[in-house]
């Protein structure tokens, strides 16, 4: 059986360009690519905190170091400056690829660079 999992996520970057005339995709500082282990084209989802918005695209190589989170073509409509987004990728596991399953988890600063990296979701309490 394969089960579809969380590879990685970019969690909380902010969105720094919204750009509707360009060919549709997500430009990602390669730093947050490496460190997500996202590669060029791979496909993408995109959870936008501030608008509750749900969309798939891919990524696309944005300059190392800058903190670029560009949101391009029509998926532009669907994130604008300053949003903060939560950027996944998913994979299929088998049960015996699931014995060493860990995702790779990023948290980055207010100028979307890497604070933290992780392999499990903190437990929080309610309260």
């Amino acid at each position: 059986m394969q089960r579809m999992m969380l590879k990685s996520k970019i969690h909380r970057v902010i969105t720094t360009h919204s750009e509707l005339h360009y060919e549709g995709s997500c430009a990602i500082d390669q730093n947050l690519l490496d460190a997500a282990d996202i590669k060029e084209y791979q496909q993408i989802d995109i959870y936008n905190v501030n608008n509750g918005a749900r969309f798939t695209t891919y990524a696309i190589s944005g300059q190392r170091g800058s903190g670029i989170i560009s949101v391009n073509g029509a998926a532009a409509r669907q994130a604008a400056p300053g949003d903060i987004l939560i950027i996944a990728s998913y994979a299929a596991y088998n049960e015996i690829e699931l014995n060493n399953y860990q995702p790779a988890l990023v948290y980055v600063d207010e100028k979307n660079h890497i604070k933290d990296q992780r392999s499990k979701i903190p437990v929080q309490m309610a309260g």
